[in-house]
Formats: structure tokens, sequence, C-alpha cells
């Protein structure tokens, strides 16, 4: 088979991190690679070197070559990817709502014509050619059987699938088009829409272009896949012809990796399956990219409870939802009474306490120092650390002082003193002062998410072991969120996998990884609720 394109031993690092080792991948004429991984395996990261995005060269670009139509390339820009031929229909739609489906499909590819001013002045005042620009998307969007779309309807009219479709078509309609990226094209569709999506897939791989499908359900990728290739942990760990594998092999080869055994000293108290600290029924939530559609569970109190799942698929947006910093609707409720939802404050003032994923943007002052970042919440939302002085309410700064040098001493935050400035930290010490100011406030019920991105590996255990320490010694219930399942496996008593914005499953920690890559998929059809 002669190759369309070639990547060969492809190595980046983000600052230090190195998220793809010595990748290789090859795609042919008319041929469907699947690729699959869990995530953090390194596919979005593979498809932006392929794509030129300006993320990969303005972090010191990447190791390794790319080989296109038998030429060495050098991909430095989208537009240099267009040029060769490869287009790429992204996770998020990058159509503008306010144009019709013509001019998105023809967007900065319009056709125009001359008229009296540009013979006069020059072609840069011709005008649109709309009837052939018409004539053009309309062809585009019947090429992939998409003939119920109107080519003159506004994008912000149409329904997601149908917007799903126009990007295909945007693509299509580029007549040098060889090379085509699906990243996660079903994700946002009906199993009826995400059927016509395979069927197109199919139509282009007869028409000799070569596609790199990236899908999280792995039922798909088997259907329409010529090829597989499973990256895991930023290494390629299986290839082969897709009937080489089963779903069940597919799951196993995404998520198989050795646990890191953190280690578990006895519980004070045992947890009761009827003693429920949170009940949430039918949780939705608005969050953009992780989006929540009908999250049901119940959290026992004293246990630490995993949430896990693949990017996108709504994880994130259950923590986020219930302690107010996004739009939410369900119904919760706390130690048996009617909980508010959309207020952080009501959530800080009974107990509970949220580490968000994004320390950076939500967590902490930067520019402030460790130790009011540690105490700044607490001040703010319980006048904590604070005294009278001539009738003025003023920080104990003694008092702040000694509570931060007793936190920064048993979380080991290393900096130079409760002085520093949290900015110049690490990020696996910031993290630290996340979770010392989340202790700072008493909680009852702690939700933290992503506790350990973007950090070392002893920095994690310390983060992982502290926050055993915190459910084991201080009896907080715990809801941890990650995309590790590793992680998740070391410390939880139980590990709810999201699919789709629901609960796909709740598994033990001992559960196999056949089991927890089948969840994450959507695989599973029966939830077990224990």
């Amino acid at each position: 088979m002669s190759y369309v394109l070639e990547m060969k031993g492809i190595s980046k690092s983000y600052y230090g991190n190195q998220v793809l080792k010595n990748v290789s991948i090859s795609v042919g004429e008319g041929e469907v690679l699947g690729l699959v991984g869990e995530n953090g395996a390194g596919k979005s990261t593979l498809m932006n070197i392929l794509f030129g995005m300006p993320v990969i060269h303005s972090t010191g670009g990447f190791e390794g070559e790319i080989i296109f139509n038998g030429q060495k390339v050098n991909i430095d820009s989208p537009l240099k990817a267009m040029e060769l031929g490869i287009g790429m229909v992204h996770q998020e739609f990058m159509l503008l709502p306010g144009f019709t489906v013509t001019e998105n499909i023809k967007l900065n590819r319009e056709i125009t014509k001359p008229n009296f001013v540009s013979q006069m002045f020059g072609k840069r005042l011709e005008t649109l050619d709309m009837p052939t620009m018409r004539q053009e998307a309309r062809n585009a969007l019947d090429t992939i059987k998409m003939h119920s779309i109107d080519e003159l309807e506004l994008i912000a009219r149409l329904p997601v699938a149908h917007k799903q479709f126009v990007e295909i078509a945007r693509e299509i309609d580029k007549k040098s088009l060889k090379l085509l990226v699906l990243d996660e094209p079903t994700a946002v569709l009906t199993e009826s829409e995400a059927e016509n999506l395979l069927n197109v897939i199919r139509l282009l791989s007869e028409k000799g272009i070569a596609i790199i499908f990236i899908s999280h359900r792995l039922h798909e990728i088997l259907e329409v896949a010529h090829r597989i290739v499973i990256l895991r942990d930023g290494m390629l760990v299986a290839e082969g012809k897709k009937e080489e594998f089963t779903i069940y092999q597919i799951a196993e080869k995404m998520v198989g990796r050795k646990i890191e055994n953190v280690e578990l000293p006895p519980r004070k108290k045992e947890i009761d399956e009827k003693n429920v600290i949170m009940s949430i029924k039918h949780l939705k939530v608005h969050m953009p990219g992780e989006e929540v559609r009908d999250f049901s569970i119940d959290i026992r109190e004293g246990e630490i409870l995993g949430i896990g799942g693949l990017a996108g698929q709504g994880k994130l947006g259950v923590a986020n939802g219930i302690f107010g910093l996004y739009p939410a609707e369900g119904e919760v409720t706390y130690n048996g009474k009617e909980f508010q939802l959309n207020s952080p404050l009501y959530s800080l003032r009974n107990g509970i306490v949220y580490v968000s994923e994004d320390r950076r943007g939500v967590g902490l002052l930067l520019d402030e120092s460790v130790e009011m970042n540690i105490v700044a919440t607490a001040i703010s939302a319980f006048n904590m650390f604070t005294k009278k002085f001539l009738g003025l309410t003023i920080y104990d700064r003694k008092a702040i002082r000694e509570h931060a040098v007793k936190l920064i001493h048993e979380l080991d935050i290393r900096c130079k003193g409760p002085t520093q400035p949290v900015r110049r930290l690490s990020g696996g010490n910031q993290q630290k002062v996340c979770l010392a100011r989340a202790f700072t406030l008493n909680p009852k019920l702690l939700f933290v998410s992503e506790p350990t991105r973007g950090i070392d590996v002893g920095a994690k255990k310390l983060v992982l072991d502290y926050l055993v320490k915190l459910n084991r010694e201080h009896g907080i219930t715990i809801v941890l969120t990650s995309s590790e399942l590793a992680e998740l496996k070391s410390i939880c008593d139980r590990i709810a996998i999201v699919a789709e914005g629901k609960v796909s499953a709740i598994l033990p920690p001992t559960a196999s990884d056949v089991e927890f890559g089948l969840a994450m998929a959507g695989e599973v059809k029966e939830v077990n609720v224990k």
C-alpha cells in the first residue's frame, strides 16, 4: 500500500512532561485508521502536530518526521496542512453561527466575479458569486448524502448533528483533500445520526480519501476502521487490522497499566451503605464541553467516591454544577434536606468545599502569598483569621502565620516560606496549596477535580496520601474526579464512570480494565448501583 501519511518517531514534551514517546503511525489512500486511547493518551497532541497547531510550535516543537504523499514535509501551521490536502473536523465546532451554511462551507475560499468597479480598481473589489458558491456548497452536502440541509440556512438555526455534517462538507469542498481527521465526530450525535456519519466515512473512503477516525465509541471503530492504533500514556501499545481486535481487547489495552499503591490505613468508622450524605438525582449541568445530562448517584458518608470517564463526557461538570460554578438543575438532597444549587456560598456554609481542576484560573490567587492563599476563602466566607481592633475587623496575622506554617509542614509544600508568592511554586506545590485551603474550611464533603494533573509522580503520591489522610483521620467524605483511572483505582471505594453525561456504571476499584474500558466507551447496558 502507498501511504498518504507517515508520522515517524514522534515525541513531544510540554514543560518537561513527555506526552508522546516515539509514536509512529501511517494511513493509506482510502484507508480508515481508527485511533483510540484513554484521556491523556496523546491522541490530540499527535493530531495537533499533524495539523501544525500553534500550541505545538510555541512550546518547542516536536521530534520525529512527517511524510505526506511520499515527501518529507514541515507542517508549521494549519494553513500549510490545508495546502497539502489535510482536513480536520475538531471536537468543538469551528463554524460561524451568524453565517449561512454556504458561507461557512466556502469561508476563506469565496468565489468572486468582476464588476464595473473591480474592472477599474482591481480584483479586491470583486463581488461574491453567490449562485456558484451556493451550487458548490450544495454539491458538497449532496456528496455526503445530506440532502435535508438547506445551504441557505443560518448555522445558528441548525441542530447539532447538521452542524457536524456541515463541518465535513466544508472539508469535502476543498478539492485538494487527501486526508481527513475526524476527532470524536459522533460524540454529540444520536445513534441514528452516528450511523449516518459512519456511512459518510465509508463513502469518503471509497472515493480514495484517507481518514483518521478518533472515537471513544469502540463499536464504531470496529465498524468502519480498516486498521486500529491504540495509544496509552503517550506510547503506541498496539496496532493491527480491525479483525485482530475485539471491543474487550481494545478496552483492556486502552486502560491497562500498573497501579501505584497508596497505603490505605484502616477507617475509624466503617461505611454504612444506608448512611447517604448527598443524594443526586437527574442532575443537569450546563458546562461547555462537559455537559451533564442526567446524572444520579448516592454519596455515602465517609467514602472516597471516584468519578471517571473520557474527556467531554461530563465528569468535570458534576462537581462544578453541585458547587454552583455552572448553571445546574436536578433533585439534590444533603443530609436529608433539600440542597440549594447554583450558590457557591450556600455550599461553603454547609460544609461543602470544591478544589477545582483549574487551579490557576479558579483555585489560586497567583500573586498573593502562600499563607494568604491558604486562608483567603476562610476569611471571605466565614471571617476566620480576623480580629477586632478599635471597632475595625483586621487580619489576625499571627493566627494566619501559625496555621499556614502548620499546613506547609503537614502537606510538605516546598516553598521558601509562607510569604512566597504562589505563582513561583511548582504545579504540584500549587495543588497542595489548593488542598490546604480546602482543609482550612473544615469540609464535611470535599469535591476534588484532577488533583494531580500536570504534576510529577512524587507529588502525585503526596497529594493522594493527603486525601486518604483527610478521609481516614478526619472522616471527610471525598468525591474525586480524575482522568487517570489508575489514580481512582488506587484510593477510591467505588468509581462511577460517566459517559454522555450519565452514569454508565458504578464499579469497585478491583473491577477489570475491560469493565472500565467498556464503561468509558458507553458499552455497559446495566448500571451497578451498589
